[in-house]
């Protein structure tokens, strides 16, 4: 069957939305096998003139439904049933722990990790064949990126954060690992061995590339908010650089006051301290709006803009940036003219158009909407419970979960891991003093199936220990 079989009857005069309603037929309809898998859709178009609505809401419903793993987008192939009939034995809201079935996918909450999406977007694919289809140049790609894509990662800061800056101020990069990497060798022109103080708790792969690229790392205990500017005082001479995150502070999820981040970067002028500013994702608020970026404040600081494409886009493409306009320009440019580029010139060529042609921006306000119904499911099975405090939901891809002393955090990690879904402990992220015991729950790559799944085994675990019973061996 189809949707062109499907009696659909919208109320237009019910409170409740359209595309909810829309969306609440077809996923009915997905549950009793009315639609099996690999049944194909009505395009958007067609079903909105059927049912006499705007084209908007078909979409949007299909979205939702998409985000919750029922639907699946095959470009020109038009849209089609994701999931079998027989998963109505599995509704989220019942999940009870049960060791994971044989070739039974793992259902893995590591943060960080975006949905795939952005790999079946037809404007994706579009500015890959553009890329493609472009005069190919026999020399390397220009060291500092392609002009066109320079100057797309200037427009789209402008957009989405407001910063003021110029294509000649953005250097291309794979990814934050290989920005941190270019800051080091930069740093190393000054000082043979640079010292980097970073968040504790922080992101631990900055912790071992920054150290692996000949920086010493030193720590700096912070709350949910960042660093205080007090704490920086009574250290005794300063570091060559700080690495902070203050619009989300990763992990713990907060964000940086206005007035921490004045006092920082007065700090770091009088101080000749470079601040390296990790905007890694800002693209996805879901309460509040983003504060200003350190880098668009007005002072004498020498900050560093490091940004990736990593959580809005995917990993994959391994490419990122720097905005650099301070003392340090000159230094990171000659460093990655003495490095040359490790993003493919093609690469570069499809984000521009991609960027450009507004992909990006039309992806990522998908991608919000998919990730904000995420947020919200964690919140209604965990929010209201009195054994746990969640947070670090105001953005990004990720939510903290506080455990009561009681209950070990790595012990409820191995038990989670032999019923089928892999969770990191908060304590992971710790390099050194007091450690939260929490998880670190990641909800980016997992449908919202896949996420109320493994939220009811966490839960079943947790409420099992509460209750002093044996993990279960069935």
């Amino acid at each position: 069957m189809s949707t062109a079989e499907l009696p659909i009857t919208l109320d237009f005069g019910s409170n409740s939305p359209l595309t909810i309603q829309l969306a609440a037929h077809l996923r009915t309809a997905i549950l009793d096998g009315t639609l099996r898998a690999e049944d194909s859709l009505l395009s958007s178009r067609t079903l909105a003139a059927e049912l006499g609505v705007s084209r908007g809401v078909v979409v949007r419903a299909f979205e939702q439904l998409s985000g919750e793993g029922y639907l699946e987008s095959h470009g020109a192939g038009g849209t089609r049933v994701a999931v079998r009939p027989d998963i109505r034995g599995h509704v989220p809201a019942a999940t009870a722990a049960r060791p994971p079935e044989a070739g039974r996918p793992m259902l893995d909450l590591s943060p960080g990790r975006p949905s795939g999406t952005p790999f079946l977007d037809n404007e994706w694919r579009s500015a890959w064949r553009k890329a493609v289809a472009e005069p190919m140049s026999p020399r390397l790609p220009p060291a500092l990126g392609v002009d066109i894509l320079r100057a797309a990662i200037q427009g789209h800061l402008g957009t989405s954060r407001g910063l003021n800056v110029g294509a000649e101020d953005v250097i291309v990069s794979a990814g934050t690992s290989d920005a941190l990497q270019l800051v080091v060798t930069a740093l190393r022109r000054r000082s043979r061995i640079p010292r980097i103080l970073v968040e504790d708790p922080g992101y631990p792969t900055a912790r071992r590339v920054l150290t692996a690229a000949g920086a010493v790392v030193e720590t700096l205990p912070v709350g949910v908010d960042g660093l205080r500017v007090e704490q920086l005082a009574g250290r005794g001479t300063p570091p060559d650089a700080v690495l902070v995150t203050p619009s989300h502070q990763y992990p713990l999820g907060g964000r940086m006051p206005i007035q921490e981040r004045l006092a920082l970067l007065s700090w770091a002028a009088a101080n000749n301290v470079l601040i390296l500013e990790d905007d890694y994702d800002s693209e996805f608020r879901h309460r509040r709006m983003p504060l200003p970026t350190l880098a668009s404040l007005p002072s004498e600081a020498d900050v560093i803009l490091v940004g990736t494409f990593s959580k809005s886009l995917s990993p994959w493409l391994r490419c990122g940036y720097l905005v650099a306009r301070g003392s340090s320009a000159p230094l990171l440019k000659q460093a990655r003219r003495d490095l040359d580029s490790p993003v493919p010139g093609i690469m570069q060529l499809a984000l521009a158009r991609y960027i450009d042609g507004g992909g990006l921006a039309r992806h990522i306000a998908r991608a919000r909407r998919e990730y904000a119904h995420r947020r919200a499911i964690i919140l209604e099975r965990l929010g209201e419970r009195d054994d746990v405090v969640v947070s670090a939901l105001d953005g990004g891809l990720h939510a903290v979960l506080e455990l009561p002393p009681g209950l070990d955090a790595r012990d409820l990690v191995g038990r989670a891991l032999e019923q089928g879904v892999l969770v990191p402990a908060l304590a992971d992220y710790y390099a050194d003093g007091a450690r939260k015991n929490g998880l670190v729950l990641g909800y980016g790559a997992v449908t919202d199936l896949e996420l109320a799944r493994a939220l009811g085994v966490l839960l079943s675990l947790i409420e099992d220990v509460g209750a002093g019973k044996a993990p279960s061996s069935e």
